[in-house]
């Protein structure tokens, strides 16, 4: 079965504009996409897609949690809404993070995160999952955070999640199409640019 037609497509230069045509290439070389389809799409309301970037960019790459951290939220939040095009890129960006592939494959499998998840890592899927049910993180699960995360990461992750959420039902909405397979990944501006993209954020 085909994918639906976007309901907004992607745009190209004269849609977006030169600014957000450089911004959508950078933005590219960091995730390892050449004109990932999102920043196209978005990138047509052009005053609102370079706000929008600088915020997402806070997060993720720019983000204090452990990358790894960050990517299980985005996936478990990618699973619980069944967002295909944010499963597709950070699938991707999350092994590069340092996640196995059955850790993988379990956040989108589990419909409940267990016990077999420890430490911060359940931690961060739970909340994630609090999120999505019911627009808060309760008390206990709370507590919990606290022992574990500083101020600023719990501010981060509630951010994170919310901001995905948001996210993925914009996609979904918009129907914005899967990007084609990446090229293999190489050296200069992109090679630099992907190193970082893969690295811890300061703390």
């Amino acid at each position: 079965m085909s994918a639906p037609a976007p309901r907004i497509a992607p745009g190209g230069r004269r849609e977006i504009g030169l600014v957000n045509t450089v911004l959508v290439r950078v933005a590219g070389a960091v995730i390892g996409r050449e004109v990932p389809h999102i920043f196209t799409t978005l990138a047509r309301h052009r005053g609102l897609f370079r706000r929008w970037l600088i915020f997402a960019g806070g997060l993720m790459p720019g983000g204090t949690l452990a990358r790894a951290e960050t990517e299980l939220a985005i996936l478990r939040v990618a699973a619980n809404t069944g967002c295909d095009y944010e499963w597709d890129h950070h699938e991707r960006i999350g092994r590069r993070a340092g996640l196995t592939a059955e850790e993988i494959a379990r956040v989108r499998a589990e419909e409940t995160i267990g016990e077999s998840w420890r430490g911060r890592k359940g931690l961060v899927l739970r909340a994630a999952d609090a999120l999505h049910a019911d627009g808060a993180i309760g008390e206990e699960l709370w507590d919990e955070l606290a022992a574990a995360f500083d101020e600023r990461e719990l501010i981060e992750l509630c951010l994170l999640v919310g901001h995905y959420e948001m996210l993925a039902m914009t996609l979904n909405s918009l129907r914005v199409p899967l990007d084609p397979p990446p090229s293999p990944s190489g050296g200069g501006l992109r090679g630099r640019l992907r190193l970082l993209a893969g690295r811890g954020g300061a703390r």
